[in-house]
């Protein structure tokens, strides 16, 4: 069974990011598990913090939950072209201490999809993670780019996928990246 984690890059309750990662979910292939994890809880990096309490145990919890699985979903929003600073805050914390990069990343095959309300996806977003990725060490797959724009069509209002061809293009997509876990 190759085994998933997947984390949406947004707090809020109503995030159409967290929406798309459980809509990921109940799409994965045969042989193939999506555990949605959460920065949740994932306090602001302070070095100061790190020296003198450890890593929080939000921080050892998800760092645990990577490390067992095969392969990272990153599920991003964009802000201001980018990707947002909480979901970067955590990953700053997952990289401590950088002796445990290794575990947590090296190595680790990543994939990065994201959903706005906007016309142009998240395709500055993900962009934006492939140098934050390559300098951690893992394995980014390319084979193929997700980015669901105007997702207001997309979801909902409880936020369940109802676009039957981002669903094809979803479970797709998500066949796509199993394979590249396993090779």
């Amino acid at each position: 069974m190759t085994r998933i984690v997947g984390i949406a890059g947004s707090l809020r309750a109503g995030s159409i990011n967290a929406a798309l990662l459980r809509a990921a979910a109940g799409l994965m292939p045969e042989g193939a598990t999506l555990e949605i994890a959460t920065i949740k809880g994932i306090p602001l990096y302070d070095g100061d913090v790190e020296a003198s309490d450890g890593i929080p145990p939000t921080v050892a919890v998800l760092k645990d939950q990577i490390a067992a699985a095969d392969g990272l979903l990153m599920v991003t929003p964009e802000y201001n072209n980018a990707m947002p600073g909480v979901f970067k805050n955590a990953i700053d914390w997952l990289s401590r201490p950088s002796s445990d990069i290794a575990r947590v990343f090296g190595n680790r095959p990543v994939a990065v999809i994201g959903a706005s309300p906007g016309g142009f996806g998240t395709i500055m977003a993900q962009n934006a993670w492939l140098p934050v990725l390559r300098t951690l060490g893992t394995q980014p797959w390319n084979g193929g780019r997700l980015m669901v724009s105007r997702a207001g069509s997309v979801f909902n209002e409880v936020g369940e996928i109802i676009d039957e061809k981002m669903i094809v293009q979803l479970r797709q997509y998500l066949q796509g990246f199993v394979d590249f876990v396993k090779s």
